[in-house]
């Protein structure tokens, strides 16, 4: 849409002055603030520095820029900001409060498509696909070494940590987010954002809240309970702040019950803060703020992205609404202040980042190539290995590799989380090339490394356009590996059925070769409607910058794959608990708090395949399960052990099931431990008593009832192999309780 020539020149005439009182104050020598004193706390760092703050210092905190030329909005990103990126907030130099600049996105330092030069980073695989690791150290690692990356880029706020569950499977930006189960989300995505900000930077968590579609999603309302959503959708994001500490946590487009979630009162000050008792600020996704006073009012600290909002709402009109009293100075005063706070608390004042090259050194990425493809591996899935057919032998003759430009490179979702990599687009120029695209595959070629797997091994390549010609090629080959694709990505929502008539391609593969392995590259759950014909199934997500080696290691046995679902595939739409396509306008979702496998558990229908489901070249055995409660803790105890040939890694899964649930079932805890064979281990686990309980509304506390409940053990939602009873005390925790 386009902006008014009023509504525009208003904030970028606070720009000019701002930058400009910026110049002069940074020929001044450096004054040593009270502020500066590392041993104060946040909160005192940040009043001292509030005291001395002006009314448009205070204005300059809370209204953000797009850092990248729109030329379509008449709009020209300022200066100051990083070429290309998500995002600026000019600082103040006379006070030493240092500007903000802002990266996207959770798996790497991305680039605007619009720039004129790209920035080529390490990408690592979809959120969806670190969190089919079960491993938050993992998750971790991950999120140090991009964290790594953006401040070497110059950038000390990352806009990562994508926590949305997954409510509707056909959401295009799913391959961002956690899965559908709140613990597992929650912890998974906590962890990343914790490796994040241990390099001194700030991640968001995001985007609050009950953002499932992309279809109609900057007016969507999603309809859904409030205490049904305390034990879903926010208690992903809630187990996600509690292990993380975000500094910031981003509002998403929709609306929720009616009122958009950047001016949502109940979401924003009700839980965020009063309940939860975070201390963070709230920031407003690009284009998400709807309103000024309200906004403000009801806990947006930071207006985002201008000029994607129809208005700079908290440029000049914020100043307006404090004049007339609509907007308090002690709210201003509170925004402000909460944004310093989190500012010294992530080490963006003591840390200050200096340089913003536009290339790293390449060591750096060499090394972070290593990490995300550690992340890749442990990401893969085995839905199904039938007659062992995986992992293939190097002694294998002839392979024939089919389909999903596996000559190339691996696929990559699309939208303001693309990273852009080193060596270009391996596939230019397939459609569309403007936003949501470029269609993106990173130059990690799986056929190059299954090649250097089978050095002695004849294998070519059929680009699987034609059914038949790939039927005929893979009838004579030792073994027939197909590559489909699922692309996704922001602002669409997708098919679950894969397009182009990749469904026709596997199937006809099948038929002329009994050892037919598909690798899937999705964004999620897709239908597999061809998967009692074919021999192998391995699901790699979009498995980031060293994707390829990472496919050809799995398949060749080099790594034992030990990732599990974290989202179930359904066998059709009629599964779902809104089989119909994602709808503008109100979206109703009577599940409540029964999502996911949860909802396949509660109607009794089973999956294609089930939520926590992974397969291994070797094999696991539980025994001596046992479950006691003390204390109000649930303390669970048992042995794994290796039973297989090979070394492996295995995700324990403990689900707990009570009297009135909203579900069966509940994923208690889990665990990744890595065996050799023979070996074994004794783990112990807690079950978070919250798993336990039903939120109460009217009481605005969590209730555990008294009585027997069920503890399982099992290797998935659906192959539980052993089940004790507990008995509980009745117990109240207050809404705020932490572990």
């Amino acid at each position: 849409m386009t902006i008014r020539r009023r509504a525009f020149a208003a904030p970028l005439i606070a720009l000019a002055v701002c930058l400009a009182t910026a110049s002069a104050s940074a020929q001044q020598a450096p004054v040593a603030h009270p502020w500066s004193n590392a041993r104060l706390n946040p909160d005192a760092r940040a009043k001292l520095v509030l005291a001395e703050m002006t009314e448009d210092e205070k204005l300059t905190l809370v209204f953000g820029y797009f850092g990248t030329d729109f030329p379509s909005k008449q709009f020209k990103a300022p200066a100051e900001a990083r070429p290309g990126s998500a995002g600026y907030i000019p600082g103040i130099p006379r006070l030493g409060v240092p500007p903000q600049w802002q990266t996207d996105a959770g798996v790497g330092v991305a680039t605007q498509g619009g720039a004129e030069k790209k920035r080529e980073r390490t990408a690592l695989p979809s959120g969806l696909a670190t969190t089919a690791t079960w491993d938050p150290e993992l998750a971790f690692k991950g999120g140090e070494m991009i964290g790594a990356e953006a401040r070497a880029s110059g950038f000390n706020v990352m806009l990562a940590g994508g926590v949305d569950l997954m409510r509707e499977p056909r959401n295009g930006r799913n391959f961002e987010y956690g899965g559908e189960d709140p613990l597992l989300a929650g912890t998974m995505v906590g962890a990343q954002i914790a490796g994040i900000q241990s390099n001194n930077i700030i991640s968001t968590v995001k985007h609050y809240a009950i953002n499932d579609q992309e279809t109609d999603r900057d007016t969507g309302n999603s309809i859904v309970d409030p205490v049904a959503a305390r034990m879903s959708d926010l208690l992903a994001f809630q187990f996600a702040i509690e292990k993380s500490n975000p500094g910031s946590v981003m509002c998403s487009y929709n609306r929720i019950n009616g009122t958009h979630a950047c001016e949502h009162p109940w979401l924003l000050d009700q839980v965020l803060r009063k309940d939860w008792g975070w201390k963070g600020y709230v920031m407003s996704d690009w284009g998400a703020t709807h309103s000024t006073a309200a906004a403000a009012n009801a806990g947006l600290e930071q207006d985002s992205g201008f000029p994607f909002d129809k208005e700079p709402y908290f440029g000049a009109p914020l100043k307006a609404a404090i004049a007339k009293g609509e907007v308090s100075r002690a709210r201003l005063d509170e925004m402000a202040s909460r944004i310093l706070r989190s500012m010294f608390a992530h080490g963006l004042f003591d840390h200050p980042v200096t340089q913003a090259p536009m290339d790293l050194a390449p060591a750096m990425l060499a090394k972070h190539a290593d990490v995300t493809r550690s992340d890749a591996e442990d990401a893969t899935v085995l839905l199904k290995n039938d007659r062992a057919i995986l992992p293939l032998s190097p002694a294998v003759k002839s392979i024939v590799v089919i389909g999903g430009h596996a000559d190339k490179g691996v696929l990559a979702g699309s939208g303001s989380s693309l990273v852009y990599p080193v060596g270009g687009n391996a596939a230019p120029g397939i459609g569309p090339s403007g936003w949501p695209g470029p269609v993106m595959y990173y130059p990690s070629s799986p056929m190059a490394a299954i090649q250097r797997q089978a050095p002695n091994a004849r294998v070519t390549f059929i680009d699987g356009s034609d059914p038949a010609a790939a039927a005929a090629a893979a009838k004579s080959a030792d073994v027939a590996l197909v590559f489909a694709t699922q692309w996704a990505g922001e602002s669409f929502d997708v098919s679950l059925t894969l397009k182009d008539g990749q469904d026709a391609l596997v199937s006809a593969v099948a038929a002329a070769n009994p050892r037919t392995v598909v690798v899937l590259e999705t964004g999620g759950p897709v239908f597999t409607p061809w998967a009692d014909k074919v021999a192998g199934i391995l699901e790699a997500w979009y498995p980031g910058t060293a994707g390829g080696d990472a496919i050809a290691n799995v398949l060749f046995g080099k790594v034992n794959p030990s990732g599990h679902l974290p989202a179930t595939f359904p066998r059709s739409l009629d599964q779902l608990p809104k089989p119909s396509e994602p709808n503008s306008g109100d979206t109703s979702y009577p599940e409540g708090a029964t999502v996911g496998y949860k909802w396949f558990d509660a109607k009794g229908d089973t999956p294609q395949f089930a939520f926590g489901h992974g397969l291994s070249y070797t094999s696991f055995a539980y025994s001596g399960l046992g479950a006691s409660a003390a204390n109000g803790k649930v303390t669970i105890s048992f042995m794994v052990r290796n039973t297989g040939k090979r070394r492996g890694k295995d995700v324990a899964q403990v689900y707990v099931s009570g009297t009135g649930w909203e579900a069966p079932k509940r994923l208690g805890a889990f665990k990744k431990v890595d065996l050799a064979p023979g070996a074994s281990t004794r783990v112990t686990l807690t079950v978070d008593p919250r798993l336990l309980a039903m939120f109460d509304g009217p009481a605005n506390a969590w209730k555990i009832a008294p009585g027997n409940y069920k503890v399982m053990l099992g290797h998935s939602s659906l192959d539980i192999v052993q089940t004790v009873s507990v008995k509980l005390a009745a117990r109240t925790l207050p809404v705020g309780w932490k572990p």
